[in-house]
């Protein structure tokens, strides 16, 4: 298929790369050219806008940081908008706002062109083993024409509804990890706190009902002391921000994700944005040491 790609980050690159080696054609815009470069020689072709992608392809992914992100490079002068022709397909896999995605859908309709919102879980790792969930919200019959695509990148594809469902169950999925991240932060922090060693604990943990992927990975950075990003904090309160809002939105309590958002903003303060999310333990240390000092 004629296929394009926006947002080449740690994330977009190696899933545009599994697309390329899967003998689709690809077509590329970067705001950083050097990002498109490691393709380019691959044998994808650069293009000089976001129009310019969508002329020539069928199908075009897209994987940005956020709600405005998305609708700029849409619908923006130079956007995508102004390239798609009737019959496209817009496969969004950025994490925004469902409403965002429920938006830019018909406002897409109206010129003919088709949207999916289908963010993923697993991360840069992920994304490199094309082993992502993908969380899919949009028509069915849509959903089948991207489906061999979408098989290029991911393991498990879900079709949770219509648009913006896809949205929906990233940010429930976003919930129960950074929440589940929280929990192993305050953990190994209570362990220390009461003179035990955190790395016993969460040796024993993982041996019983509280064993997870969570604390096998990040309980793993806690004890190591390694905070160097596998995913930016920035990024996970960014998704709080959406978590939250679309609550208020709908009036559903969360007030285990209010906590944890609140102590995402505390790490923000720290200036630990670029940091690993495990660095919700230094937060709660943080707190502690200032405890002590009064």
């Amino acid at each position: 298929m004629r296929v394009g790609f926006v947002g080449l980050g740690a994330m977009g690159r190696p899933m545009a790369l599994h697309l390329l080696r899967a003998g689709h054609s690809l077509a590329l815009w970067a705001r950083r050219p050097e990002a498109a470069a490691p393709l380019i020689a691959a044998g994808a072709v650069q293009c000089a806008s976001a129009a310019d992608v969508a002329r020539r392809s069928e199908v075009v992914f897209t994987i940005v940081t956020g709600s405005a992100d998305v609708e700029h490079v849409a619908l923006d002068a130079g956007g995508l908008g102004e390239g798609f022709a009737a019959g496209s397909i817009l496969v969004d896999m950025s994490t925004i706002a469902p409403e965002t995605a429920r938006s830019l859908a018909r406002r897409l309709s109206r010129q003919g062109v088709e949207m999916l919102d289908a963010p993923v879980s697993g991360g840069e790792q992920g994304a490199i083993a094309a082993t992502l969930a993908i969380m899919v919200g949009g028509k069915a019959a849509v959903l089948e024409r991207v489906l061999p695509l979408l098989e290029c990148l991911g393991k498990t594809i879900v079709h949770v509804g219509d648009n913006g469902a896809g949205q929906v169950a990233k940010a429930c999925n976003q919930m129960v990890m950074v929440g589940a991240i929280q929990a192993v932060a305050e953990a190994l922090h209570f362990a220390a706190a009461a003179g035990a060693d955190p790395a016993s604990v969460r040796r024993a943990l993982a041996g019983g009902s509280a064993c997870s992927r969570v604390l096998e990975v990040m309980g793993g950075r806690m004890v190591d002391r390694d905070f160097s990003a596998g995913v930016e904090a920035r990024l996970h309160h960014k998704d709080y921000g959406v978590v939250l809002a679309e609550a208020y939105r709908l009036g559903v309590p969360v007030p285990v994700a209010a906590a944890v958002g609140q102590q995402l903003n505390a790490l923000m303060a720290r200036g630990w944005g670029h940091s690993d999310t495990a660095s919700l333990l230094r937060v709660l240390e943080s707190v502690a040491s200032a405890a002590c000092e009064r």
